[in-house]
């Protein structure tokens, strides 16, 4: 299949705000609460903890779904299937369903590790952003030392430069999604803010 059309189906899965449409089935939106993302972690204060961990799973699943087909069935590699790989989290941090706003992006990071390395690298990253989440209670910071763990991780366990290349990408529109709390001492979080 022709890469563009990869890259446009992983965009165009990843863009769908399956968040607010599960919790609007609810009667909620998770765009009025918390930090206003329209993300998991609202879906989940707005319509409670089943319609959120449905939200969850969806957001997970949109972006596991086309990147684990381009990698584990159709064999794409090298950049190609980095760019692949970026296409879901893009979509969801810029939806064009939302006027190109959306949430900080995790969850479909995630999925994405998912679609590529099934198990072990999404161990690391849930283990990595729940301990440093407690320790720091801040959430940029939190991510920061995430990236960096799963980085040395890919190093020493599965040396790949598209794996790298992946994570590059991700790092760098994880970052500008959490700059704002990059800027605030790691050890305070404010109330309410979370991530999506």
């Amino acid at each position: 299949m022709d890469i563009f059309f990869w890259i446009l189906l992983a965009f165009i899965l990843g863009s769908l705000p399956l968040s607010v449409w599960v919790t609007r089935l609810a009667g909620k939106d998770p765009r009025t609460v918390g930090d206003h993302n329209p993300g998991a972690t609202n879906a989940f204060k707005a319509g409670g903890k089943w319609v959120g961990l449905a939200a969850l799973l969806l957001d997970i699943s949109k972006a596991a779904a086309p990147v684990g087909l381009a990698y584990q069935i159709f064999d794409i590699r090298g950049i190609e299937m980095a760019v692949i790989a970026l296409a879901p989290t893009l979509g969801h941090a810029y939806s064009p369903f939302l006027h190109f706003k959306g949430g900080k992006a995790l969850a479909p990071v995630l999925g994405v590790w998912i679609g590529l390395t099934i198990w072990d690298v999404p161990l690391i990253a849930l283990a990595g952003i729940s301990l440093w989440f407690i320790l720091l209670k801040n959430s940029g910071w939190a991510v920061l030392l995430t990236l960096a763990g799963m980085a040395v991780y890919i190093y020493f366990i599965r040396p790949d430069q598209m794996l790298f290349g992946v994570l590059g990408l991700q790092s760098v529109l994880l970052l500008w999604k959490h700059r704002k709390d990059l800027q605030k001492n790691p050890f305070r979080k404010k109330k309410d803010e979370r991530n999506s």
